[in-house]
């Protein structure tokens, strides 16, 4: 039974890249199709040696010694066998271990080397959440988002990794390997699509309490779709016509949300928690904790420690009548 686990733990790593899950194995951009590449090759080379050590101890197991032999007395003939045998399987090993290490550089080469695009962005690591900030040479086309990237399909987009307090890690399995994201320092890597869809990440390095609750979605769309994507969220929030959202908007001008948060077209610029501009047309909140409803975003107001225990936000002292129009108000910041 034992000697099943590792074909039985390959078998359901093989199964969710088929299914499309968050694997490495399902790759869909050039840096993860050379990792997925690399991890079978590793696979078959290391399931071989095991197969080969396995028949090799059943076979000594099998072999049998006579009863009256002499342990001390050794056959010429054997001997040569066994150094000849030993001496090829530590030539064998020699090889194997070059090849892996070359087929590391060559990965890691693909892994680190960077395309011109004409996409870049700063991603921010937080406590536990993703700044994402879309650079460009024109100043009004600089905007701030969070939790959720949106690329072009088929481009190379540079990434800037830094951290505002513990070590990060930027990991977005189906499209590259893993970065890590250091403060006081900057660390680049790309991605790419090759497909549209959607490509779920991780923080891959523990960062505190909330580290599994800090997930990030990359978003491949075709160029004209992202571009209209991104023209909207260059715009700054457009204002509420209706009474409730309009009530919900005052309620937020007038406690201290803005002292953290910011809505560009508003009062609002707090610059230490997320970019809540365009925040009704993200799919999460709370870095993927919770899907983006008017329900969960209330909740969310009311007791974000009893959502994600940990997290930097406080608690607002808000009147009973006053958490729906607000939810109402962010909810339509689309």
């Amino acid at each position: 039974m034992k000697r099943l686990v590792p074909l039985l733990l390959i078998v359901t790593l093989a199964l969710a890249g088929c299914q499309g899950w968050q694997s490495a194995l399902d790759a869909h951009g050039p840096a993860a199709h050379t990792l997925a590449n690399m991890f079978w090759i590793f696979v078959a080379v290391l399931g071989t040696v095991w197969f080969l050590t396995m028949a090799a101890l059943l076979l000594a197991l099998r072999r049998r010694r006579p009863v009256d032999a002499d342990p001390l007395v050794t056959d010429p003939g054997t001997e040569k066998r066994m150094t000849m045998t030993i001496s090829v399987a530590i030539g064998l090993t020699l090889v194997t271990v070059i090849t892996f290490t070359g087929l590391s550089y060559a990965a890691q080469k693909v892994l680190y080397s960077h395309k011109d695009g004409a996409l870049t962005l700063l991603v921010t690591g937080q406590q536990w959440w993703w700044e994402v900030t879309y650079e460009d040479e024109q100043p009004s086309r600089v905007f701030t988002t969070a939790n959720e990237i949106h690329i072009p399909v088929g481009e190379p987009v540079l990434i800037k990794l830094e951290a505002s307090d513990v070590i990060h890690s930027f990991w977005i399995p189906n499209l590259t390997g893993k970065m890590d994201a250091i403060p006081g320092r900057q660390n680049q890597i790309q991605i790419q699509a090759d497909r549209p869809g959607l490509y779920r990440g991780q923080c891959a390095e523990f960062c505190g309490l909330q580290h599994a609750h800090m997930g990030i979605v990359v978003i491949a769309d075709t160029r004209e779709d992202f571009e209209r994507w991104r023209d909207h969220q260059v715009s700054s929030a457009i204002a509420p016509n209706d009474p409730e959202r309009q009530r919900g908007m005052e309620i937020f001008l007038s406690r201290p949300c803005i002292m953290c948060h910011q809505v560009r077209g508003t009062d609002a610029g707090g610059k230490v928690a997320p970019d809540l501009t365009h925040v009704g047309s993200r799919r999460t909140i709370g870095a993927g904790t919770l899907t983006t409803t008017r329900g969960n975003i209330a909740a969310w107001i009311v007791d974000p420690h009893g959502v994600k225990p940990g997290v930097n936000m406080p608690t607002i002292q808000l009147e009973p009548d006053e958490v729906q129009p607000l939810a109402s108000y962010l909810e339509g910041l689309k």
